[in-house]
């Protein structure tokens, strides 16, 4: 079932209100860029040298299977060989391609202070069948349920999906308390940062998980072993 008219609601956010600014990184120890994360002007998070020759951005949905086998495959081998160095950054911008699931995810992926945001980003794509096997079901035994969860004002469907896909109790086992988790999920302003970035996206005329950016031009890269060409040819 599509979420589109959550992924609406959310264009309509963006330009309403100022920019989210941008946070500052915190140097990391010497010559390990991993450790040095911050929120961007643009919506996502990147990690690595802001200064770095090449720039790595990757539109991505928590619940794609497509951006999980990445995670799971490349993400590893792109941080130590490399972030890690400074010669790349890698930014994960979110693209919603799920409508209100993703959102819920990335508000609560938000709600932890940056330097742990790529670790529970790395969990959230490993427990991805957590997440999608109770939505799944919902969608066969109740849909008219899940739609007219779906109309909801983004916090309050936010929220909702959050309960009812164990969201919220997956975060607590990592340290996130209840009360915090329920209020970034109706925060406003962490709603429309999210909405920037999904629509800084559509934008940049991504359709489909994951997309990936380097240098500001898109490559037709889809997998790890599909990216890293791409990447040697920008080290070259």
């Amino acid at each position: 079932m599509a979420f589109r008219l959550l992924a609406a609601a959310l264009l309509l956010l963006v330009g309403i209100g100022s920019p989210v600014a941008a946070q500052q990184a915190r140097r990391a120890p010497a010559a390990n860029w991993v450790n040095v994360v911050v929120k961007t002007p643009e919506g996502g998070f990147r990690q690595g040298n802001p200064n770095a020759p090449i720039k790595l951005v990757e539109y991505g949905s928590r619940t794609c299977p497509t951006c999980g086998a990445f995670a799971a495959e490349g993400m590893e081998p792109l941080r130590r060989e490399w972030i890690a160095s400074g010669k790349l950054s890698y930014e994960f911008r979110d693209f919603l391609i799920h409508g209100v699931p993703d959102l819920s995810l990335a508000l609560l992926n938000q709600c932890v202070p940056p330097a742990r945001f790529f670790p529970v980003l790395d969990q959230m794509f490993a427990n991805q069948r957590a997440f999608d096997a109770p939505l799944h079901k919902l969608i066969e035994t109740q849909p008219k349920v899940v739609e007219g969860w779906q109309q909801l004002p983004p916090p309050q469907a936010a929220t909702k999906f959050a309960e009812v896909l164990g969201m919220i109790a997956f975060m607590k086992t990592r340290g996130l308390p209840e009360a915090q988790a329920r209020r970034c999920l109706s925060n406003p302003a962490m709603i429309k940062s999210v909405a920037d970035a999904f629509a800084g996206g559509a934008k940049a005329g991504v359709q489909g998980t994951p997309s990936f950016f380097v240098n500001g031009r898109r490559v037709r890269a889809f997998t790890w072993d599909q990216l890293q060409p791409e990447l040697r040819a920008a080290d070259s």
